[in-house]
């Protein structure tokens, strides 16, 4: 049996609803409670403004959407925003071809690194596309949480 292919396109804001449906089912993956992921919600529905001011892609495998990631720019640094895979389209490539543009979009842009907020799960697979540990960030969502901040670092 073939695997289908993995296209990666621009989001388009009719599919916001579903995007935000991908990021929270993601989430929960870790295993996150449901009161965790009620405190998580505002900070991952995605909205059609968010589509407008950062950079965006979706995959689509087989007609679904199965991931998104999204990087802001602040003057020569990147931040991932966004960067979520279907649980059942886990380590079949996507997060990598996602990480994969996600890099080539900075590197396009001139910037200088690409700087992550990790979900403790995640930090494994940003360390293998070549981020290191820097320090901590506060989470966006529970106050008090503390999440391990990592670096891409692009000039190096």
């Amino acid at each position: 049996m073939s695997v289908p292919t993995i296209t990666l396109r621009p989001p388009r804001p009719d599919e916001c609803g579903a995007l935000t449906a991908l990021c929270l089912t993601s989430k929960a993956h870790w295993g996150y409670d449901a009161a965790f992921m009620a405190a998580c919600v505002a900070e991952l529905t995605v909205r059609p403004a968010d589509l407008a001011t950062d950079r965006y892609r979706v995959a689509e495998q087989g007609g679904a959407l199965v991931g998104v990631a999204a990087l802001s720019v602040d003057g020569d640094r990147g931040r991932i925003e966004r960067m979520f895979v279907a649980p059942d389209a886990m380590g079949s490539g996507i997060g990598r071809a996602l990480m994969d543009w996600l890099i080539a979009e900075a590197r396009g842009l001139d910037l200088a690194a690409i700087d992550i907020d990790a979900d403790p799960g995640a930090v494994g697979f940003y360390e293998r596309m070549g981020a290191h540990r820097v320090g901590e960030a506060a989470s966006g969502s529970i106050p008090g949480r503390r999440l391990p901040a990592l670096t891409i670092d692009l000039k190096a």
